[in-house]
């Protein structure tokens, strides 16, 4: 029997009861031990608490035991005492120890969530104050371009002088931000005044680029040229140019992207189709881009609908929109190096420049046309020409706007092409004779007269968001130095995915949408035939899509392996994971210049391998292998002409080789900043050259 029993025997003395200490409250007090209790120990002493017989009478000698007996009890009782007083000091010290961790994790949660709750706060801070006043020095940079734009339009300063105080902001070393971050609330004559005294600075050695074009990610995408605009330009101006973009004001623009988004309070006028007419001026800077937006009035209809392409008028749109861009630039008094111009939308500012705007203060810009294809080329009446000022009997001949097949029209993006000083074609794999040869649609002609003037560009990507060394959405990051974190993305990956894990399994990734291109009938005989090599398969679609979404719900019915699984909605994070989990990435084409997917295989160290065997594109004639890109001499060196069966092949048979193909392919840098930024800087200095 136990002491907690002896003592309260309400308690039992059952084996879940054996060790409870009954609580009491600082004013209980405690039982007196009745004095025939005693405990007899194993060598049969008694300690006082255990029962035992009433003693017996036996005279003198009782007695003296009697008096021993009440000397021991006495004795017994003091040292229950001491106990009861230790045992009421340990409850009370449990008591008080048990609050105490009580309150301290009442304290920890509290502190946890002020924490979190100061984070937000301090979060909510910087978004206002980066919003509100803490602009980085780009910003408040075009923030006061726009701003003397207004005032040249305004009529506040002459063109000269607008050029001058331009040069002044451009070339400071001083920072903007600290000088003028609190005068960009003011009105435009006292911002004047400040910018007047304004004189710290030194010589820019970059060029001034304008692009005029239609589309700009995030705010307005279509097709590959949004991407481009914004991943060229965010490159040029980290490596020291001034870069500007003029858009239409389209009413689905995504205007949340745009920071101090304002109107110009002037009146901007532009020709078209024999009078003046209005235009409303909107400024405000992208993702560190200096962006001008332009609104006709009188034609409001032109950029207020859905879509921004395929209209009956699309040739009046763009070419009003090209003629208020050069309007608008020569008002302002600005003097780029180059303008730059896109597509067939645009491409008719250069003909416009030169017989209209080189003589109004423009003479040392230069023209640059770039192409995303020449598939689209917009053909139409002669007469047309005259809607924005230009002379259509002078050209519509044959080395000019003539179209070659269709002789009684123009083509427009001929005549961008003859006009321009440099072409750029857009193509990360193409030769420049295979373009001219075979991918003009029949501009062969013209682009074989021009040849000296063309240039072939790879298309980059945003290194800055993939980067698996910095890469926010990868359970573990990697480099080259150290590879650990691909495997553990691979097993992370093969998790979500429900997939075996075994280290030894080749995980196959593939991104299916709209734009990819997949023959799906070509890429289930190709997954079926990699299943019997022992591959694993993670499909990643864009259920948003419903075609794609029915494709891939038919592809798993065909394919029905527990190593293939379907992800049917897009996932941001999931797409990285996709990219950092595969060993190889299977692609419908290495020209992808939306999605990117081969450029962002070989960054996270996924060999990007076509569905089909080898990329035709690159078993072309080598007559027309000159004049290729580094990022096409890369893959027809590695992964470009390898099918997906040689490459599980070569994984098996030589892992060592093959790891440093990954490595080297790792290494390479195909971002914007890299080969596509070299071949427009040298596009620039040939046109100022001329």
């Amino acid at each position: 029997m136990s002491m907690a029993t002896l003592i309260n025997p309400a308690i039992p003395s059952s084996p879940s009861r054996r060790f409870s200490i009954p609580l009491t409250s600082p004013n209980s007090h405690f039982v007196k031990a009745p004095s025939l209790l005693r405990c007899v120990r194993k060598n049969g002493e008694i300690n006082g608490l255990s029962r035992t017989p009433p003693p017996m009478d036996n005279g003198g000698e009782d007695d003296a035991e009697t008096s021993l007996e009440e000397s021991s009890n006495v004795e017994l009782e003091s040292k229950n005492n001491e106990i009861w007083r230790l045992f009421k000091e340990a409850q009370q010290n449990i008591l008080y120890l048990n609050k105490q961790r009580v309150k301290a994790v009442d304290e920890l949660n509290k502190a946890k969530r002020e924490k979190q709750l100061l984070l937000n706060k301090i979060e909510q801070l910087e978004k206002e104050n980066k919003r509100v006043s803490g602009k980085d020095n780009l910003v408040v940079c075009w923030e006061l371009l726009l701003r003397i734009d207004s005032m040249v339009l305004g009529g506040m300063v002459s063109t000269e002088e607008a050029s001058k105080l331009r040069r002044m902001v451009i070339d400071s070393k001083v920072s903007l931000v600290d000088v003028f971050s609190g005068l960009l609330q003011q009105r435009d004559a006292e911002l004047l005044a400040e910018l007047r005294l304004f004189s710290e600075g030194s010589k820019r050695k970059g060029y001034h680029v304008i692009h005029i074009c239609t589309e700009m990610e995030p705010l307005i995408s279509v097709g590959p040229l949004a991407p481009y605009i914004t991943g060229l330009s965010r490159a040029l101006q980290r490596k020291g140019h001034l870069v500007e973009v003029i858009l239409p004001k389209y009413a689905s623009l995504d205007l949340d992207e745009v920071q101090g988004l304002r109107e110009i309070e002037a009146d901007s006028y532009s020709f078209f189709n024999g009078q003046l007419h209005g235009n409303r001026i909107w400024t405000g800077v992208v993702r560190g881009i200096g962006v001008t937006f332009i609104q006709p009035l009188y034609f409001s209809s032109f950029f207020n609908r859905d879509g921004i392409y395929d209209h009956p008028d699309d040739f009046e749109r763009f070419t009003y929109f090209s003629r208020a861009s050069l309007d608008y630039i020569a008002k302002s008094g600005k003097q780029p190096d180059v303008l730059h111009l896109h597509n067939w939308e645009t491409a008719i500012a250069g003909p416009l420049f030169w017989d209209i705007f080189a003589k109004q203060g423009l003479g040392n810009t230069r023209i640059l046309l770039t192409c995303q294809g020449f598939d689209s080329q917009c053909l139409d009446e002669p007469d047309k020409l005259a809607l924005c000022g230009l002379d259509p009997g002078r050209l519509h001949r044959p080395d000019r706007f003539q179209d070659t097949a269709k002789t009684h029209l123009v083509n427009i993006l001929k005549g961008g092409v003859v006009y321009s000083n440099k072409v750029i074609v857009m193509s990360s794999m193409h030769s420049k004779g295979r373009i001219i040869h075979s991918m003009s649609h029949g501009l062969e002609p013209t682009l074989t007269m021009h040849k000296e003037k063309l240039l072939v560009a790879p298309y980059g990507f945003d290194n800055s968001t993939w980067d698996p060394s910095t890469d926010k959405f990868l359970p573990v990051n990697y480099s080259t130095e150290n590879m650990r974190g691909k495997y553990a993305c691979k097993v992370a990956l093969q998790q979500q995915a429900g997939i075996s894990t075994h280290a030894s399994s080749i995980l196959v990734g593939c991104i299916i949408s709209e734009e990819s291109g997949f023959d799906l009938e070509k890429l289930k005989a190709v997954v079926r035939n990699a299943i019997r090599e022992g591959a694993q398969f993670v499909l990643l679609g864009n259920g948003s899509v419903s075609t794609t979404y029915r494709a891939l719900r038919s592809f798993q019915e065909a394919v029905e392996d527990s190593n293939v699984k379907f992800f049917y909605n897009y996932d941001e994070a999931l797409s990285h994971l996709v990219f950092a989990g595969s060993d190889i990435i299977l692609c419908h084409s290495f020209h992808d210049p939306l999605l990117q997917v081969q450029l962002k295989a070989l960054r996270y160290g996924a060999a990007p391998v076509s569905e089909a065997s080898g990329d035709n594109h690159l078993r072309y004639s080598s007559d027309h292998d000159h004049e290729i890109t580094k990022f096409s001499q890369f893959m027809r060196s590695t992964f470009g002409v390898m099918s997906l069966s040689q490459a599980l092949d070569e994984m098996k048979n030589n892992p060592s080789t093959w790891k440093t193909k990954i490595l080297n392919a790792m290494k390479k840098d195909f971002s914007w900043d890299s080969e596509c930024y070299e071949t427009h800087v040298s596009a620039y200095t040939a046109v100022k050259s001329l």
